[in-house]
């Protein structure tokens, strides 16, 4: 059973998650734990009392990242409108990218050996199949739509420019009305 945090203890947790999330995201992995901590508000020995190791702490944030991805595909797959949920996807699936970009790359370039990342994306890449074949039988997604095309989108999504989360924003929210008006039957 996992061990329950006291409230304070969450709080401080929350915040040194929420200050790597953001360090991470705007510079990278290469920021030193004690900005992370000076950034939460806390002391170095809080940060390396739930976090021992930088690596550990990127796992979790990283692990955060594959639940609320994971969540919004769960989500926007159970819509009984397909078009729909597919859209979402593409849209709410860009606008994580995005808010996450250099970190998720920083991650990817990194030794990721603690997080199955096959698994991971074969999961999502079955649900998103289904959800495809959906949207296609309800004549919203075009007939010669497959898979690798949505694939293509995410890859093609990662290169979009930097600049603050605003215009990160602006712009996976652009390319995902352009890539919809693309799929669209």
């Amino acid at each position: 059973m996992p061990q329950m945090l006291r409230a304070d203890a969450e709080e401080n947790r929350e915040l040194v998650l929420d200050a790597a999330r953001a360090l991470f995201s705007e510079r990278g992995l290469d920021v030193p734990l004690r900005e992370v901590a000076r950034r939460a508000g806390v002391g170095p020995a809080t940060l390396y009392r739930r976090f021992p190791t930088k690596q550990a702490l990127i796992d979790e944030i990283f692990t955060d990242e594959l639940r609320a991805c994971r969540a919004i595909v769960d989500e926007e797959c159970a819509d009984p409108d397909p078009w729909r949920g597919f859209c979402a996807v593409l849209c709410r699936v860009g606008e994580l990218n995005a808010m996450n970009q250099r970190f998720i790359d920083a991650f990817l370039s990194t030794d990721a050996r603690s997080i199955d990342l096959d698994a991971h994306r074969a999961a999502l890449l079955g649900s998103l199949a289904e959800l495809s074949r959906r949207a296609q039988r309800a004549g919203g997604l075009r007939a010669d739509f497959v898979l690798d095309d949505l694939v293509l989108f995410l890859a093609a999504a990662r290169g979009l420019p930097g600049g603050s989360v605003q215009q990160r924003l602006a712009g996976a929210r652009r390319f995902a009305e352009l890539a919809i008006d693309a799929f669209r039957a």
